[in-house]
């Protein structure tokens, strides 16, 4: 049987398996496996069975789907193989094919830091000493279009206010 463990800090040894034709992962609850990490996005991808075989496709996330350093879209995962979802890693684990039953698999779950600092919000495109963030730094349009509108809100009233003591 196929599953993921999940490496990342706070998530640490949590394990999901893959039991059915196709497995939605992502940050809301409507996902089969819900992971409530802001970097996750709410529907970020789906693990599909195929026979023996677990592809898994990214549904177009915002901050990616990434095995090792490779950014991908679609993959066949192999067992041991880590995948990372925005932030979160998770270990891929599987039974070994007929005929390989002598095949060892790793126990091991290793702790991965996972977040981001202060430094690393205000200084976009930095995570640490010689690396590049791939996540992007969203506008802030509606907040710009929200104060304006407050402005202008508040100088009617004060306008408002100004004829309503002249008369």
């Amino acid at each position: 049987m196929a599953r993921l463990v999940l490496l990342s800090e706070g998530y640490t040894g949590r394990t999901f398996d893959i039991k059915v034709e196709q497995t939605t992962v992502g940050r809301t609850s409507d996902n089969a496996i819900e992971i409530p990490d802001g970097s996750v996005s709410s529907h970020h991808g789906e693990f599909l069975l195929r026979g023996q075989e677990v592809l898994f496709r990214d549904l177009g996330s915002t901050n990616g789907s990434w095995l090792g350093n490779d950014k991908i879209s679609e993959v066949t995962l192999k067992h041991g193989q880590v995948l990372r979802l925005g932030q979160i890693e998770m270990r891929f684990e599987s039974e070994p094919p007929a005929g390989k039953a002598g095949a060892k698999h790793s126990t091991h779950t290793a702790v991965i830091p996972g977040g981001i600092n202060r430094e690393q919000l205000s200084n976009p495109g930095t995570s640490g000493p010689g690396k590049t963030s791939e996540f992007k730094k969203k506008s802030n349009n509606s907040t710009t279009v929200f104060l304006i509108v407050i402005g202008v809100v508040v100088v009617l009233l004060i306008g408002l206010m100004a004829m309503l003591v002249m008369k």
